[in-house]
């Protein structure tokens, strides 16, 4: 990160700025930028942009069969692929009407156990942990807490054994289709994972203690919250769009409530409410929206670190939260094992018909909607899919406004630090490509 003063001609209207160039924002994924504007020692604007060229998924589904979609949107994210294979797997049947064996449902279920347990894990202990504790990166942390890597990189393997099981392997997974799987596993399958399984219910349940006595900023953000809410699980692909302000809606109707917008300097679309307001999805929302759906080992632990309140309005404390739900994902995913029966029929029959197919699920890092419509030859003629982090940015802008003001007159590495810190706590999916950050501060009079 380099930092300068700018000033402008000399006499009346001279302005002074104040440049921070960060050269690069490691452990988030994507190219961005972000570029703070001050006026009389106040922050009035910040702007993270991202600017990774298009990538053009929504258009490349178009003319395909919704199996070949399937395998299309898994290629969105390595980190997610489930995520995007659910919410499109869920919205076509819903159009179709496909009523898949009931131990389908709690496979997909598993899967995204899967998902969540190896993206957590990655997040908690290899991208963000190490802020907190002053270090620069994974290698550093390893160096002086070896035996706490050891257990972040135990967790993401056993995610990605689940994922590799039941998907064919563990990225971009292969045997999710429109009313099941290709193939169910068999419970001898199955049973090889049980004893990963229990050891990563009490790794999870050390990470929750681990990332509970970190040493944390204090912020308060009141943000809306926006999750999806189950009469009896916790939210993964099922349930209704829920809000801490009283919103209700099926998971088809996002965009009965929300919008997405072009914004200059980014190819990113913002998502807002209809009123332009921002929101936050994502494991902080869905343990204070959802909490009581947790399972119990889960909701134990969260009452256990007291900072169920501090989870809703802190996002430095989203960590822990996803150390909630890295112990829900493993508890849950032991419990399913345990009682695994093959399904009957691994792959439901259906026929496909003209409509629009729309559905939304919840990915590691929050609200994840897809909406396609079908025409009469069962080919997706037009496609819309919204990520969490396109959702989060407003947010993201509005933490960052309240903070900059603390980094304006600090030393250049406390300045980085801490806007990294903050921007890694909503754990940013922007892509797989080069990571950066530029951060300028723009002063006016």
């Amino acid at each position: 990160m380099h930092g300068g003063e700018g000033r402008g001609a000399a006499g009346a209207g001279a302005t002074t700025e104040r440049r921070f160039d960060v050269g690069q924002l490691t452990r988030v994924e994507g190219e961005g930028s972000l570029r703070l504007r001050v006026r009389g020692g106040v922050v009035v604007e910040a702007r993270l942009a991202i600017f990774e060229a298009p990538r053009y998924f929504e258009r490349l589904v178009v003319g395909r069969r919704p199996d070949d979609v399937l395998d299309i949107v898994a290629r969105i994210c390595g980190i997610c692929p489930v995520a995007y294979q659910m919410s499109a797997v869920h919205a076509f049947e819903a159009l179709y009407r496909v009523d898949v064996d009931p131990a389908v449902r709690t496979l997909r279920r598993l899967l995204y156990c899967g998902e969540w347990i190896e993206s957590h894990a990655l997040h908690v202990y290899l991208l963000h942990a190490p802020d907190f504790l002053g270090f620069e990166s994974v290698v550093a942390l390893a160096q002086a807490d070896r035996g706490a890597v050891e257990r972040g990189l135990a967790l993401k393997k056993t995610g990605n054994a689940i994922v590799a099981l039941l998907g064919g392997r563990p990225i971009h997974p292969v045997s999710v289709r429109v009313g099941g799987f290709s193939r169910a596993p068999r419970p001898r399958e199955m049973a090889a994972l049980r004893p990963a399984l229990e050891a990563a219910v009490e790794q999870a349940l050390e990470t929750v203690r681990w990332v509970a006595g970190l040493p944390t900023p204090d912020l308060r953000q009141a943000a809306r919250l926006v999750a999806l809410r189950h009469p009896d699980d916790y939210p993964m692909n099922e349930g209704r769009i829920v809000s801490s302000d009283g919103l209700d809606l099926p998971a088809t109707d996002w965009e009965a409530a929300f919008r997405e917008e072009q914004v200059e300097g980014t190819n990113a679309l913002h998502a807002r409410t209809l009123d332009g307001g921002a929101y936050l999805v994502g494991p902080a929302a869905r343990v204070t929206l959802a909490g009581d759906r947790l399972h119990p080992l889960a909701a134990e632990a969260l009452a256990a670190t007291g900072l169920a309140e501090e989870i809703r309005v802190n996002p430095y404390r989203s960590i822990v939260a996803r150390a909630v739900e890295l112990v829900h994902a493993a508890a849950e995913a032991r419990d399913i094992v345990a009682g695994y029966r093959a399904p009957e029929t691994a792959l439901a029959t259906w026929r496909a018909r003209p409509g629009t197919a729309a559905w939304a699920t919840e990915a590691p890092r929050g609200l994840l909607f897809h909406r396609y419509e079908i025409d009469e030859r069962g080919r997706v003629a037009e496609a819309r899919i919204v990520p969490p982090t396109s959702q989060n940015q407003a947010a993201i802008e509005e933490a960052l406004v309240t903070v900059a003001p603390g980094v304006l007159d600090v030393p250049e590495e406390t300045a980085r630090t801490r806007i990294e810190q903050l921007v890694r706590s909503y754990d940013p999916c922007i892509s797989c490509a080069t990571h950066f950050l530029d951060l300028t501060v723009e002063r006016e009079p």
